[in-house]
């Protein structure tokens, strides 16, 4: 693990996350896939072998049947046996049966997996290679990819086991855990790599720009648009702080300096992080560019794997990179809690990332500039959730301007600059916000009281953020789960008139289409069900114009109207 030392401190500073040397992108020579005959691991299969031929590569197909389990099993059964089997010849009969079963019949099943890979990968011309072990199917397919024999695991979402509902299988969600190597997870059977945009999900960390790395490689062998994404979540401390608040005594809130630190996570999380996050993205286009690739970026705020999965549901997106752990992971953590959900809930395929990369300007700064024991001492000051990300941002500060080491008044001025908004004067308490109709109702929607609180007060901070004196629906549903809204069908209509949308706008209006959708009880949506959408909201624009307010100012309702 590489580290960088403060030499004023006499002190050694693990750099956060920093693998010692760069992996990323990853080599598709080597491909190991996860083979049952469902159509989730036949288009694994199809995915990794265009992959592999880009690259000369070799496929590998993994096959485990677990004899000795079925056989243990069996053993254990036959006490249950019908009389007439127990009869000592008739018992013997049945165990022959059922080990040539065990010894010819699953190796039987397994070479007729491997046959029909046999023929996919000499149709396109690359050599293939079979691994039949015995053992329980999870466990098997992470000991081969811990062999060190592989670069890239691909393998279905589900199996032969999917039931309608089922967003991922046990055996995929067991295997992405351990995988040691880069997992391409195929959640939709018949969708191609490269038939739509790449995203890559950046938080800062070296596994993200791994990513980064690999989805430029994939963009160039198998075609389509590389987005980047970051995404910052600053509405989650203002919900927290409030519970908080109300579990505190008055002794206790004064002891831990409470409205002090929620100032402070207000200043950092309002100015900072967004501009952090920002230079996430601002690094990742110097890094396409370098590598002669345009890049779209975009910068989300939310809860991170909501916006993200919706954002690549919004663009159409083919295949969704991420690192595997991120920023904030320490080393015994096998997965993100961001690239978990985003696993199961991701509306395309899945990359889980191991590789790394380290992006020049981070290098840099990294080996040559180090900090003073003052500085050490003040970072410490900086709540421990954000500390990571502000401890990049001083860096790169610093590289930018010059410096080669960090001192406390350096450290002020990159707070400044990133939270310029930060000042002197006591915060004054925010003007009451007014709530339209619309907003009240949906809130009331979810049901439990503690959700809508929670959506009331995340809603509210979206409406300052965006200066707006009244909430809307727009501020509120981005904070609904709207996970019931996947299972409406969309003509290709309706998403052709969805394209024509300006894209600002085209991601709130889908969540307006399906949640009135929802409501009307309806399964599917057609292009008369979003023009009809799109006159509506222009109508409420142009209203709003002449009165020279907001949508909904006029609505009834106010702060707390979702509670009741």
């Amino acid at each position: 693990m590489a580290q960088s030392t403060s030499q004023q401190a006499g002190q050694t500073v693990p750099a956060d996350n920093v693998e010692e040397f760069d992996t990323a992108p990853v080599s598709l020579k080597r491909i190991l896939v996860a083979l049952d005959a469902s159509e989730y691991a036949d288009h694994a299969l199809d995915e990794a072998t265009k992959l592999a031929k880009s690259a000369e590569g070799v496929v590998t197909g993994i096959h485990a049947y677990a004899a000795k389990l079925h056989d243990n099993r069996f053993r254990q059964m036959e006490g249950g046996l019908p009389e007439r089997y127990r009869q000592e010849d008739e018992m013997e009969r049945q165990r022959g049966v059922h080990d040539d079963l065990i010894t010819r019949g699953l190796g039987i099943v397994s070479d007729s997996y491997h046959d029909s890979a046999v023929k996919v990968c000499d149709a396109a011309g690359i050599p293939y290679r079979r691994l039949n072990p015995e053992g329980k199917n999870y466990r098997r397919i992470v000991e081969a990819a811990q062999s060190g024999d592989f670069d890239l695991l691909a393998m279905g979402s589900m199996g032969l086991g999917a039931v309608s509902g089922s967003v991922l299988g046990t055996v995929c969600q067991r295997v992405a855990r351990r995988s040691p190597i880069d997992v391409l997870v195929v959640r939709e059977p018949g969708r191609r790599i490269g038939d739509g945009p790449l995203v890559v999900a950046l938080d800062g960390s070296h596994r993200s720009f791994g990513a980064l790395l690999t989805a430029l490689d994939l963009a160039r062998r198998v075609g389509g648009d590389v987005h980047a994404v970051a995404a910052y979540d600053p509405y989650f401390h203002y919900v927290a702080f409030d519970k908080i608040a109300g579990a505190l005594s008055e002794e206790a809130s004064k002891e831990f300096r409470f409205k002090e630190q929620e100032d402070l996570h207000e200043e950092i999380i309002d100015a900072g992080i967004a501009k952090i996050y920002q230079s996430h993205l601002e690094i990742a286009e110097e890094v396409a560019k370098q590598e002669g690739t345009e890049l779209v970026t975009k910068l989300l705020d939310g809860k991170p794997y909501q916006v993200i999965a919706n954002y690549a549901k919004e663009v159409g997106a083919s295949l969704l990179l991420m690192g595997k752990t991120g920023i904030h992971s320490d080393a015994d953590l096998d997965i993100g809690g961001n690239s978990e959900n985003l696993l199961r809930n991701a509306p395309c395929h899945v990359w889980l990332g191991q590789a790394t990369f380290t992006p020049p300007t981070d290098v840099v700064a990294r080996e040559t500039i180090v900090w003073t024991e003052e500085a050490e001492d003040k970072m410490t000051r900086v709540p421990e959730t954000a500390r990571g990300m502000v401890r990049m941002a001083v860096l790169r500060f610093a590289q930018e301007s010059g410096h080669t080491v960090i001192t406390s008044a350096l450290i002020e001025e990159a707070t400044n600059r990133f939270c310029p908004e930060r000042g002197g004067s006591a915060p004054t308490a925010p003007e009451p916000l007014t709530w339209s109709q619309d907003a009240v109702d949906l809130v009331k929607k979810t049901g439990d009281p503690s959700v809508a609180k929670s959506v009331r007060l995340s809603s509210e901070k979206r409406a300052r953020r965006e200066k707006s004196d009244t909430v809307t629906v727009e501020h509120v549903t981005p904070f609904i789960d709207h996970s019931d809204a996947a299972t409406l069908e969309w003509s290709a209509a309706a998403l052709a008139r969805l394209a024509r949308v300006p894209q600002m706008v085209r991601g709130s209006l889908r969540v307006r289409v399906e949640a009135n959708a929802q409501e009307a009880g309806s399964t599917k949506v057609d292009a008369d069900t979003v023009e009809a959408m799109i006159v509506e909201a222009r109508q409420v624009m142009d209203e709003a114009m002449q009165m020279g307010g907001h949508p909904g100012a006029d609505g009834p309702g106010g702060p707390g109207g979702g509670d009741e």
